[in-house]
């Protein structure tokens, strides 16, 4: 990928974003989207469907905690260093069901260093369905090598 002399930490982000969505193999077999991405933040979406509700008929949690946890890492790894989940938790309050789009709004709480926090609200229309906390590390590697130098801050 050939990058202009100079880019944004938005335009970074979205060219992290692109190479991550190439490998992400389970995040697109689950009819995931990417909504919204900038550095520090991604919006994802995914509808339920039939081979994802329970016994209940709602929305299975696992398939809830990875529409999450897919948000949460595009977000973290918007900076064009590859990160990686050391911890995430979520706390479900509605429940998704056959059908909802479901749209993951993952933000940078804090970074620093080696390790980050986003949180991440799901929700189905104007309904908060659960709340997602990561905890993030860098691991060794970039995205978009070479692409720190001609990143500009905002």
């Amino acid at each position: 990928m050939t990058l202009k002399a100079s880019i944004s930490q938005d335009e970074l982000a979205r060219a992290c974003t692109d190479a991550a969505w190439k490998e992400d193999d389970a995040s697109k077999r689950l009819g995931m989207e990417i909504v919204d991405v900038g550095a520090g933040r991604a919006t994802l979406a995914m509808t339920v469907r039939a081979d994802m509700v329970n016994g209940h008929r709602i929305a299975h949690g696992g398939f809830i905690f990875t529409l999450a946890d897919s948000a949460f890492a595009y977000a973290c790894n918007s900076h064009n260093e590859r990160v990686v989940a050391a911890q995430g938790q979520i706390t479900f309050l509605r429940p998704g069901k056959l059908g909802d789009r479901l749209v993951a709004t993952a933000r940078e709480v804090s970074r620093t260093g080696r390790s980050g926090i986003y949180d991440v609200r799901v929700t189905a229309g104007d309904t908060v369905i659960a709340e997602f906390r990561g905890h993030s590390r860098v691991v060794a590697g970039s995205w978009v090598p070479g692409a720190e130098e001609k990143a500009k801050s905002p």
